[in-house]
């Protein structure tokens, strides 16, 4: 018997993921069954049973791959030299999360599944821990960077570096969040609006306010 190549495992499972997140992107995680599952894959039952067990493996999964994909993003936009400022830095992590996940070209099917997902982590232990892990890691590097910008003089001392970091993350949170519900939102929208809001002047007289 041929012995199958991992490339062909690799991209079995990847048919399969796909599948399911255009599934789970147009009727939800709950509404979509693994019927649902083997007719938008192509496959049989028996070929989706090898990679996963249950939806809820294939949820796990996709889940996996949304926050990989997130703080992948981040940390390849945030690894430049001198790091971008904030407006620059969304830009390119949004840009390049959308750019990447599947299904591919439609940025709002996959806003929807990223919502789905942070929706199942209420429900999901194993979910809501990998989600906190993500979150705290993203918190500390952002909070990091603070620091960098401070030391180069690009932001001045002021509010606790993690109350910032909070905040641009809530940025692109809720730019997913828009970008799910309503779509037709580019990331270049965060890069503009978060400039115009960065620069703005408070040293305004009062009746030029």
């Amino acid at each position: 018997m041929a012995r199958v190549s991992q490339a062909h495992l690799d991209a079995r499972r990847r048919q399969i993921l796909d599948g399911a997140a255009r599934c789970f992107a147009r009727n939800g995680f709950h509404a979509t069954s693994m019927q649902d599952v083997l007719r938008e894959s192509g496959l049989s039952a028996g070929a989706v049973y090898r990679y996963f067990a249950s939806k809820d493996e294939i949820v796990a999964a996709i889940a996996d791959e949304a926050f990989g994909l997130v703080r992948s993003a981040f940390a390849d936009a945030a690894a430049a030299v001198p790091p971008p400022t904030p407006d620059v830095l969304l830009g390119r992590v949004l840009t390049a999360v959308f750019d990447q996940a599947p299904p591919e070209g439609d940025r709002q099917a996959f806003a929807r599944l990223i919502v789905q997902v942070w929706t199942e982590t209420l429900r999901n232990p194993a979910l809501a821990a990998t989600l906190n892990e993500g979150y705290t890691a993203m918190r500390k590097a952002w909070a990091d960077l603070v620091g960098t910008y401070r030391e180069a003089g690009l932001m001045p001392p002021g509010p606790d570096a993690d109350h910032v970091a909070r905040t641009l993350i809530a940025t692109a949170q809720g730019f997913i969040a828009q970008q799910a519900l309503f779509g037709d939102a580019d990331p270049s929208v965060v890069e503009d609006g978060l400039r115009a809001l960065t620069t703005m002047r408070n040293d305004a007289s009062p009746e030029a306010r």
